[in-house]
């Protein structure tokens, strides 16, 4: 599959972060509008199980919108607290995308002041692996996703477990992903495991 710098001039990087920065502003722009639309929908409906049925899906959007902001590239390079970076983006992919299936997410985060991008790229790490992990724990309240951080003196853990299955046609499904791809951006490594009590991911990379 091509990627976006194959049809870029020289200095192609910059260039595809302009363009991909663009896109993320029309995205923004086209969530914004329909949750407005929604919104008026709400104000303007009179049945009571309709007006709630679409202040769902206006509370639904609202969590996509902010998923889409946290997800975005950042536009300057700064540092930024990775604890906080990890309790907003996990904030809301529970909210457009875990609370309504009965999925809990709980977190074990540790303050660690780190480069933008880098951090970036781990989050959306952390996206795909809850999104993963999302396809096979139960639903209806039984479903726990757990999202822990750790330090070492030379290294970041990032570790996600679940309750959900653990057969070897999944444990091959998660292999060769771009969560491996990211890992290898960052100079990391990622370990999978299937256990009896659920499927363990971590990612361990350089400080």
């Amino acid at each position: 599959m091509s990627s976006l710098s194959e049809f870029v001039p020289d200095g192609g990087v910059k260039a595809e972060r302009l363009v991909l920065r663009e896109l993320a502003h029309r995205i923004d722009d086209e969530l914004a509008l329909a949750i407005d639309l929604v919104s008026q929908a709400v104000d303007r409906c009179d049945g009571a199980e309709a007006r709630t049925t679409l202040a769902s899906v206006q509370e639904r959007l609202e969590g996509h919108a902010q998923l889409h902001h946290a997800l975005q590239m950042p536009q300057f390079t700064t540092t930024v607290d990775l604890a906080a970076y990890l309790l907003q983006l996990c904030r809301s992919i529970s909210r457009s995308s875990l609370e309504d299936k009965g999925i809990a997410l709980s977190l074990l985060l540790r303050p660690l002041k780190m480069n933008s991008e880098r951090c970036w790229l781990l989050g959306m790490i952390i996206f795909e692996l809850i999104t993963r992990a999302v396809r096979h724990v139960s639903h209806g309240g039984a479903g726990v996703i757990r999202l822990e951080v750790w330090l070492t003196a030379t290294s970041i853990a990032c570790c996600i477990m679940d309750n959900g299955s653990s057969d070897e046609i999944r444990y091959r499904e998660e292999d060769g992903s771009i969560v491996e791809l990211l890992a290898a951006r960052l100079n990391g490594a990622v370990d999978v495991r299937a256990g009896p009590d659920g499927f363990r991911t971590v990612v361990n990379i350089p400080r």
